[in-house]
């Protein structure tokens, strides 16, 4: 069983930064690839970027590409999610989530974190 515990939400003005942390514990660690999806209320949840765990190749949506950069540290088993100049259009829960084959196939997900941008 793997446990994804994110950090690092919260409210700010358009333009600023966060960054979000997932933290990976639990037996049997053998992820492919780690995620970040985000759903705003009212909308589908939707990808905002991934990375592979053995390689780093790294995917993002378009609406965050060129803000929003996905990093990994493997030691920590931790994934990040740096995100800069915040549009109130980012706001959404954001969820980490982890898949043990593949790119594509999530098994396991964090509880979510809010971001809230003003404008």
């Amino acid at each position: 069983q793997v446990q994804l515990t994110e950090s690092g939400g919260g409210l700010v003005q358009a333009g600023a930064s966060l960054r979000l942390s997932c933290a990976a514990s639990g037996r049997n660690w053998g992820m492919t690839a780690m995620a970040w999806f985000r759903q705003a209320p009212g909308k589908e949840r939707e990808i905002v970027s991934r990375i592979r765990w053995s390689g780093g190749e790294t995917y993002y949506a378009t609406a965050v590409a060129g803000r929003f950069t996905i990093s990994r540290d493997i030691a920590k088993t931790t994934v990040y999610l740096q995100m800069n100049n915040l549009k109130p259009e980012d706001t959404a829960v954001y969820y980490c989530a982890a898949a043990r084959h593949g790119v594509s196939n999530y098994s396991y997900w964090g509880q979510g974190t809010q971001v809230t941008v003003s404008s």
